[in-house]
């Protein structure tokens, strides 16, 4: 069968809009056309915004507008301002923990459940231990082994034992750092944050499991050894396959917490 749907003139001529989109400020308007000049004239971080895009009459807004509008590019980390002697109003280098703390905030009263975050985990991650394989340098090697040396000692507190479990995570945030694809790690790092921010897994992380900790350091290392050997499609696997154990872990431990049973 057939269905059409009869849409009116008027309705053809004046499109449905988000109600948020209507309600946007003129400050966040001008704030867009100047990002929009900034990326047109590929300016780069550390090069003067020209000082007639800020002046009011030629953007023709009002002062208080315009302000308003720089205070937004500023927040984000588009622009700094500097005074004095060669002052004025230059683009800036966005740093990537200020551009993950905007999105921490986006999910700070609905957050993704942790089958949400293992369903692209198990996608990303074997990806990304794969663009690693050759491509490391002598300093990230260090970096990591040094995640894997904080768990290699049996903890002798329930602290130590949740700095162990943070550890683990640090090691997949320092492959993400260290991917050629940055976008790549970028994702994976906002996944690593949302786990390291949720209540349920910072509960799950503080749960005594020696097994859990002796069956990680075995994958970091399996996964040290495919790097180091420039090895991608074998560090493909062992990541999938930490992946799939980790996400089957995760999952159970919520799902009794969910029913208030124990988890020791």
């Amino acid at each position: 069968m057939n269905h059409k749907v009869d849409l009116k003139a008027g309705d053809r001529a004046h499109p449905v809009v988000p109600s948020a989109a209507r309600r946007r400020k003129r400050p966040d308007i001008v704030a867009d056309s100047i990002r929009e000049r900034i990326m047109r004239s590929r300016l780069g971080p550390g090069d003067r915004i020209p000082t007639d895009w800020l002046d009011a009459e030629t953007v023709k807004v009002s002062r208080g507008t315009l302000r308003e509008a720089l205070k937004v590019l500023e927040f984000e980390g588009l622009i700094t301002s500097k005074t004095g002697p060669g002052g004025g109003t230059f683009v800036a280098a966005i740093a990537p923990e200020n551009a993950l703390r905007m999105l921490d905030n986006l999910f700070l009263f609905a957050p993704p459940s942790i089958a949400d975050i293992y369903a692209i985990r198990k996608l990303l991650e074997p990806e990304l231990a794969a663009s690693t394989a050759g491509a490391l340098s002598d300093s990230a090697f260090e970096a990591l082994q040094a995640t894997i040396r904080l768990c290699e000692a049996e903890p002798t507190s329930a602290e130590e034992e949740y700095r162990q479990r943070l550890a683990e995570l640090d090691f997949h945030a320092e492959l993400a750092r260290n991917t050629p694809n940055r976008l790549l790690g970028f994702v994976i790092t906002v996944l690593l944050s949302l786990l390291r921010d949720m209540t349920v897994c910072r509960e799950i992380y503080s749960e005594p499991n020696p097994e859990l900790r002796e069956a990680g350091l075995t994958y970091q290392i399996r996964l040290l050894r495919a790097i180091r050997a420039g090895q991608a499609d074998k560090a493909r696997d062992i990541m999938r396959e930490h992946m799939a154990e980790a996400e089957k872990y995760m999952l159970e431990r919520s799902a009794m917490r969910a029913r208030g049973g124990t988890t020791s």
